[in-house]
């Protein structure tokens, strides 16, 4: 089964979990990866790869030492990312991002140096994206980045409640066209 055609069940069934009708495009991926320093990062994190657009795209850039902790909730999407993406330097995880601290301690890192999200947040209550964000905030380095797309401004408050620095750029050509925040620390 195509991948596209994949989503798009997936999202009838899991509309909570799955926050749009297609992938993302390229272009989106892009826009999502282009402040990352692949050179010198040694863990990064994908939290709702979905078809693992940005996963291909991020595991193409990273060097021969980083780490990947890819987090999918739906079994079918980590199902087929795990068949189709064999690298040794990427660790896919069945589990929830509110774990994410848990799975740092079990695989031996302190922090993360970026974390890439596609997580819909609006869908979710505002206590566990709050949550979520605190969690992510967490596991950041001092200079880490979080970064998140959406379809809308309307998560803008919550990430600037956990992160001092938040922003925002748009991406016209995403079937439909996204936002993408950039959060960090000072």
């Amino acid at each position: 089964m195509s991948s596209k055609k994949s989503f798009i069940q997936q999202y009838w069934r899991e509309k909570k979990m799955v926050g749009a009708i297609s992938p993302s495009s390229p272009f989106l991926a892009e826009k999502m990866l282009e402040h990352i320093d692949f050179k010198n990062s040694t863990v990064l994190v994908e939290i709702g790869p979905g078809t693992g657009v940005f996963t291909k795209r991020i595991i193409e850039k990273m060097n021969s030492e980083t780490t990947l902790l890819v987090f999918e909730l739906n079994k079918e999407f980590y199902d087929a990312l795990q068949l189709e993406i064999s690298d040794q330097r990427v660790i896919f995880i069945n589990d929830s991002a509110e774990k994410l601290e848990s799975y740092l301690i079990e695989y031996s890192f302190s922090k993360v140096d970026y974390i890439i999200s596609s997580l819909p947040l609006s869908n979710f209550p505002q206590r566990i994206t709050l949550k979520l964000l605190r969690t992510f905030q967490r596991a950041l380095i001092a200079h880490g980045k979080f970064i998140q797309f959406q379809y809308s401004l309307k998560q803008k408050r919550e990430l600037e409640h956990v992160f001092s620095k938040v922003s925002i750029s748009f991406t016209p050509l995403n079937i439909p066209p996204a936002f993408v925040y950039t959060c960090g620390g000072s």
